[in-house]
């Protein structure tokens, strides 16, 4: 791993936040994917009392597929974006 000499940060420095600040800025759309992924996750919980007669698990199963939706789809973006970056403009 190549380390940026401007960004490096002592070890007893760094905390989670920290860490989670860098990591969003070298690929910001995987914390848009979480944010997705918690959005979506706390809305399946406030509908749990309207569910109708739907079964509990299947309200759960489709809160988790909805919510895993969001967060890979936000990691594709953020691959197709790299890919993009790297080997197109790197052309031009």
């Amino acid at each position: 791993m190549s380390t940026d000499e401007s960004s490096w940060i002592p070890e007893h420095e760094t905390t989670a936040g920290t860490k989670l600040l860098q990591k969003a800025r070298k690929s910001p759309l995987v914390p848009i994917g979480m944010m997705g992924f918690v959005v979506v996750a706390a809305y399946g919980l406030y509908r749990l009392k309207g569910r109708g007669n739907m079964k509990m698990s299947v309200h759960l199963i489709h809160t988790r597929v909805a919510a895993q939706a969001c967060l890979v789809g936000a990691v594709t973006l953020g691959a197709v974006y790299s890919m993009y970056k790297d080997h197109f403009l790197k052309q031009k």
